[in-house]
This record gives structure tokens, sequence and C-alpha cells, in this order.
């Protein structure tokens, strides 16, 4: 299995966030070729501002596991991560990022800052962006114009 397969399981729970009317990200963190932990975004719905799928993707991994701490492991999103979930990531000891879209609005690999590259961090995680880029990009533009034109009637 390769990182567009696991990308690929990112974007099945993407399209479950999306059923649901949250923005179409989701996660998934693998270690050794099998996935720990799965999540999508759905802060609407639970009302919480934390509720990203890179978040929710750690909390199935640390409880499958039983432990906080993650080290080995890879995390799969579909889109860049953002500053909170960059700090979960560095705290969990995640081996590697590989995500999809760059947010240019609220990313922090490079697209706003780049949280991941700041020296001083006790933990440096591997991050690797662009993979299945163009349909994860696809998904979220697709999203926000139909949410666009829904408003406009």
């Amino acid at each position: 299995m390769n990182d567009e397969y696991f990308m690929r399981e990112a974007l099945s729970l993407a399209r479950s966030a999306e059923c649901l009317g949250e923005v179409p990200v989701g996660a998934v963190v693998v270690r050794e070729g099998e996935i720990l932990g799965r999540g999508f975004n759905s802060p609407i719905g639970e009302s919480d501002p934390t509720a990203h799928a890179e978040i929710a993707a750690l909390r199935d991994a640390a409880r499958n596991l039983g432990n906080y701490r993650l080290p080995g492991c890879s995390l799969y999103v579909t889109l860049e991560p953002c500053a909170m979930c960059a700090g979960a990531i560095l705290h969990a000891r995640i081996a590697r990022v590989v995500y999809g879209a760059r947010d240019l609005k609220t990313g922090v690999h490079g697209s706003v800052v780049d949280l991941f590259a700041v020296e001083k961090l006790n933990h440096h995680t591997e991050i690797i962006g662009g993979i299945l880029a163009d349909d994860c990009s696809s998904m979220l533009s697709a999203f926000f114009a139909a949410r666009r034109r829904s408003r406009e009637q």
C-alpha cells in the first residue's frame, strides 16, 4: 500500500463529512500499513471548534493504541493542517504527515507559516504535500461553490 491508497481512504472520509454538511476533510492514522485511526471534519455537528479531521483521527488512533503518543505513525489528511492540528500532530509525536491540498488561508506547512520547520520545537515531523492534490482540491472547491450558490438563492 502506498501514499495514494491511504489518501483515497482519507478522501472517502472527507465525503462522509460532506454528506453531513461539513467541510470535506478526512484523515487516517497509519502504522506499518494498518489504519489505526479515522476522522473527518465535524465542528458544526458537534458544536466543537476542535473537531477537525486530524484531531478525530489522532484521538481514534490513541484510543486504539491506548497511548496518547503515536510514534512511528503517519497521518494522511486531505488538506494541509492548521495551527491547532499541527500542535496536536507534534504533541502526538507523529513521524510523518502526508496531505493533499494546500490551504492558502490557514495552512501551516508554508502556505501561511511553516510551524513544522521551527527548529526550537522538541519534535520534528516529516511533511509531504500534494498527494492526490487535484482530487482533494476539487472536492473542497465543489463544496464551497455549492455553498455559495445556495446562499445566493
